[in-house]
């Protein structure tokens, strides 16, 4: 099962449904059984109080397993992964930064996390998972484009997110020397400077997606862009805020985050 499904974003939903089948059904067959035992699943991880999000992920397993039982493996005669539902989460929440606030944010990030404000610059460019701006190397820039292999994204699909000028210089020295926690921390001190401890990284993702929308791209091309389906389309444009005309803060704000001075402090 993890062989087929090997999504390095979804391993560990993986894993934890892998042990909750060993343990309330041992020995269960991929068929009627696994969809009865995802429901006892769905139904034991609810009454834990696990968010709907997150019993999504774990059914999501399941749904797949199913899925390439009948139409990769064929082991079943019937598609039985159309049964197992998914309701939408009931707590889920966006929040929406503007320009000016994603400018503030970026200004925000300490000093000397030089690196770790490019990677939140080049989410705030991309609408990109932390993790896959993680997972970033060399040869997965292509002319102009990043070029994400299917182990590399949530959904298990390539991904092509075409590039602005302003993200180019982001991703010239591949891969981020840093790590995922010092990108969180450096995220996590530049919210609460500016007074906005609710901001979550994964927001970053939803603003990308508002900005485009607010600057008249398609949504069918804003979902593509995201992640669901491979498009070669240039973004329309996304830049940062000005106060005045903007471009003298862009060019400094620019040359912060592409700065290559590595950092010398580890939290």
């Amino acid at each position: 099962m993890v062989s087929e499904y090997d999504v390095r974003s979804q391993k560990q939903h993986i894993l934890l449904v892998a042990r909750w089948m060993d343990e309330h059904a041992p020995g269960v067959i991929i068929g009627q059984e696994l969809l009865d035992a995802a429901r006892k699943m769905q139904k034991a991880l609810k009454e834990k109080g696990l968010a709907q999000s997150t019993i999504n992920n774990r059914t999501q397993v399941v749904k797949r397993v199913l899925s390439l039982s009948y139409r990769e493996w064929d082991w079943i005669d019937l598609p039985l992964d159309g049964k197992l539902r998914k309701p939408s989460p009931k707590n889920e929440r966006h929040v929406y930064l503007t320009e000016m606030e994603l400018a503030e944010l970026l200004e925000a990030v300490p000093e000397r996390y030089r690196i770790e404000r490019k990677v939140i610059l080049l989410a705030m460019l991309t609408g990109m998972r932390r993790g896959e701006l993680m997972a970033l190397e060399s040869g997965n820039v292509y002319t102009g484009r990043i070029v994400l292999r299917p182990n590399q994204t949530k959904s298990g699909k390539p991904r092509v997110i075409p590039l602005t000028e302003e993200a180019l210089p982001l991703v010239e020295a591949l891969p981020f020397d840093t790590t995922g926690d010092r990108v969180r921390g450096a995220f996590e001190k530049a919210r609460e400077k500016i007074g906005r401890p609710d901001i979550r990284f994964h927001d970053l993702r939803h603003c990308y997606a508002s900005l485009l929308a607010s600057k008249g791209e398609a949504l069918t091309s804003i979902r593509d862009l995201l992640g669901h389906s491979v498009t070669d389309r240039r973004p329309a444009a996304m830049r940062m805020p000005t106060r005045q005309d903007g471009r003298a803060w862009w060019r400094s704000c620019r040359g912060s985050a592409t700065n290559q001075q590595p950092h010398t402090e580890e939290n």
